[in-house]
């Protein structure tokens, strides 16, 4: 009795069994039975499985950024980049404000007086490829407090400097410095989410005018009473609240990566998520190591050599257009009338070579107008930035500048001249703000210091050049004069659209290696694509 009840519940059991296992399967519940039999297991034992075997989910730099989103952090790291663009734009700003004051000091001739300007431009331009260096090799925050620290010190000595001699090796030291200032776009560009990365690194353009006017006001409260030694030392003012502030200053996550510590950008990213209260990408974060960092030989290679070239152009008839339209601003004012300009080049003389003239409050008045021009440069990029793309932005501002100089060749009344420049200055300051923005997108990250700095270079190249035409090349003739700035910024135009990608909306690229990869799958892809249709027709 007791085997045929034994062996009556085998076969129950065993469907009974069976059963359990529909119906697990049906309502979802994935828990095993007691029997060892073949069932499905858990996710979370599937997790834990993968996570054991290191297999776990993985998230880029990339994926981070986005789903992090523009918050509090960027807004802070706006401020902090926008101080250093600010320094750069007074130091700028400033050559212009002292010369006519140390001509009448020291009594400079006109030649002494333009290199005080040009080898500041000299310093910018044998520094900032190797900033761009430094802060592909080293890290970005390294460069960044290393390139402004070093103008802020140098900065004050040049309050100091008691002869000729010394101003021209300190204000060297400090372009040296200021060479490395546009690695805070490089920082800056890598933190920002692809939506609002356009935009933001526009705006930090207002920063670049906001200096600019600052200033020209410092300049008329402590020029009639100080002196120039103490507007030296109160231009450092941005400097300082930089110097003060850099300890807040994050290195970039994308170089950390890139360099293999991705420990380092973990933490990063998840206090930039804390900070903006948003929440991380689940997973281990994908590590993407290169070490051959910041060789400007691999702007070269076959896959960037064209927009390496055409990038670094724009960058010089940027510059050259730029700080040639100030230079000429000033000449065309100084003639007394456009007309008796045009006609008579001889008005273009000076009256002494050594002449004494310093700075009125009109002249102030001036240079404030002139340099409001740059904000609604600013402001029209910002709008069109996103709209029409990169490479149409900037093609289509070299394009406005020119036709702005046109009228110059006319016999044109002053109150059209000033609009003319202003629209002219306010295009051309697009142009270059839609440059940076361009720049940064279009290089990977193993490569992206290096990028902008040498372009930079390339910029204080057009600014060395540009004032033999402006100032000399003018007092020969004024339609050669125009008809250069006019053909750079046609050519400036022809390089833009000629550019081979548009980065409106693109992701950054992390490594050479990578963009090379990708570059040789897309051939190959429209190269079965195109094999595919050839095959298809009839």
């Amino acid at each position: 009795m007791s085997g045929l009840t034994r062996s009556s519940q085998v076969p129950y059991k065993r469907w009974k069994d069976a059963d359990n296992r529909v119906h697990e399967e049906q309502s979802g519940n994935n828990e095993p039975s007691n029997e060892g039999a073949c069932t499905i297991p858990k996710q979370a034992d599937l997790e834990d499985k993968t996570r054991s075997s290191g297999m776990s989910e993985t998230f880029t730099v990339e994926e981070a950024v986005e789903a992090i989103g523009f918050g509090m952090f960027q807004w802070k790291l706006s401020m902090l980049t926008g101080v250093a663009w600010m320094a750069d734009s007074m130091e700028m700003m400033l050559l212009s404000i002292v010369a006519p004051q140390l001509r009448c000091e020291w009594r400079l001739s006109s030649w002494k007086v333009a290199f005080i300007t040009a080898v500041v431009f000299i310093g910018m331009m044998l520094s900032s490829s190797l900033w761009g260096n430094i802060s592909d090799k080293y890290g970005r925050k390294v460069c960044l407090i290393l390139c402004l620290v070093w103008t802020l010190y140098y900065g004050l000595l040049s309050a100091f400097a008691p002869v000729y001699g010394w101003i021209l090796v300190l204000r060297g030291l400090v372009g040296f410095g200021l060479g490395g200032a546009p690695q805070s776009v490089t920082l800056y560009t890598e933190f920002l989410p692809v939506k609002t990365r356009g935009i933001s690194i526009i705006l930090l353009g207002v920063f670049w005018a906001v200096g600019a006017v600052f200033e020209v006001l410092l300049a008329m409260m402590i020029m009639p009473t100080l002196g120039w030694k103490w507007l030296l030392a109160f231009s450092t003012f941005p400097l300082v609240i930089f110097a003060a502030s850099c300890c807040w200053l994050p290195e970039s996550a994308r170089f950390d990566v890139l360099r293999g510590r991705e420990d380092k950008a973990l933490n990063t990213l998840k206090r930039i998520a804390a900070s903006n209260g948003s929440s991380m990408p689940t997973g281990r974060l994908k590590s993407n190591t290169q070490t051959d960092r910041g060789r400007i030989r691999d702007l070269f290679i076959p896959e960037y050599r064209k927009t390496t070239l055409l990038i670094w152009f724009i960058w010089l008839c940027s510059a050259f257009s730029y700080y040639g339209l100030v230079l000429l601003t000033t000449e065309l004012f100084q003639a007394g009338s456009t007309c008796s300009g045009v006609t008579d080049n001889s008005s273009m003389e000076p009256q002494c070579n050594l002449e004494c003239k310093y700075l009125t409050f009109n002249d102030y008045e001036d240079l404030l107008w002139t340099t409001l021009a740059e904000f609604p440069g600013i402001l029209i990029s910002a709008w069109m930035i996103d709209r029409i793309g990169r490479k149409k932005s900037m093609a289509l501002f070299f394009l406005a500048f020119s036709l702005c100089i046109l009228p110059l060749y006319t016999c044109t009344q002053r109150t059209l001249l000033i609009v003319f420049i202003f629209i002219a200055r306010a295009c051309i300051t697009a142009g270059w703000q839609v440059a940076y923005v361009y720049t940064p997108e279009v290089f990977p990250t193993a490569t992206r210091a290096i990028g902008i700095g040498t372009s930079s270079g390339m910029a204080r190249v057009g600014a060395l050049v540009t004032p033999f035409i402006a100032q000399v090349l003018l007092k020969t003739s004024v339609y050669l004069t125009l008809s250069v700035y006019l053909i750079c910024c046609l050519l400036g135009t022809v390089a833009s659209w000629a550019l081979p990608l548009e980065t409106t909306g693109r992701s950054l690229q992390e490594s050479t290696q990578n963009t090379m990869e990708q570059k040789h799958m897309e051939r190959l892809h429209g190269s079965e694509t195109a094999e595919t249709s050839s095959n298809t027709s009839p």
